[in-house]
């Protein structure tokens, strides 16, 4: 993975900076408003809020474009504070966009952070999302000081759990009934974390 990213020799190690992620043939790329991928983008998000599974574990509000917009302005200002990082995976081939990987600190000063990922359909099966979770997981722990990563998925969302797992997030206990999701029931939850001190996983998703 090589990445393009700047960041100041006073600012806030635990201050996410936009960056560019370049696995190869996937790109993960802060979500925007501006660039001439916007249209990709909007449509992107769009096609995503109406699929059934994103919908139910991982549901936001994108009926069309311009709700759309303002879910790209949302993401933006997570990166302007520097407390959240949106990446959208894009295939690098076409600039399509396949999933996206958001990061965002729970308690910034104690340096930790919550993850959580989506693909669409035609990324699904081909390790985009472990892929991506993985570059983002190695980039937070490298260049903002994050200690502790976290994901927290829904007992019922198995394809998440093998994404933790495939990254290297060890399982560490359920949350009873902790989050509602887009069925609007409240699920039990799987907790899974993984330390910047942890090895690196040596059967994790490369390719």
């Amino acid at each position: 993975m090589s990445a393009s990213t700047s960041i100041p020799p006073t600012a806030d190690r635990r201050t996410f900076v936009r960056a560019t992620l370049d696995l190869g043939d996937l790109l993960l790329r802060p979500w925007s408003r501006e660039g001439a991928d916007l249209e990709v983008m909007l449509d992107g998000l769009v096609t995503a809020a109406a699929d059934p599974l994103i919908a139910r574990w991982n549901p936001f509000p994108a009926a069309d474009r311009a709700e759309a917009m303002a879910r790209l302005e949302l993401r933006e200002g997570g990166w302007d504070r520097g407390d959240a990082a949106d990446f959208a995976v894009l295939g690098a081939a076409d600039g399509s966009v396949l999933g996206a990987v958001g990061l965002r600190w729970d308690d910034r000063a104690d340096g930790l952070a919550m993850i959580g990922y989506w693909t669409l359909p035609a990324a699904r099966g081909r390790n985009v999302a472990a892929r991506a979770t993985s570059a983002v997981t190695d980039w937070a722990f490298s260049t903002a000081d994050a200690r502790r990563i976290e994901i927290a998925h829904a007992i019922g969302n198995e394809a998440s759990c093998r994404v933790a797992h495939r990254c290297g997030f060890l399982l560490e206990g359920t949350l009873r009934q902790s989050y509602r999701y887009g069925d609007g029931a409240y699920h039990d939850e799987h907790l899974h974390a993984r330390l910047a001190t942890d090895p690196v996983p040596a059967d994790r998703a490369t390719a």
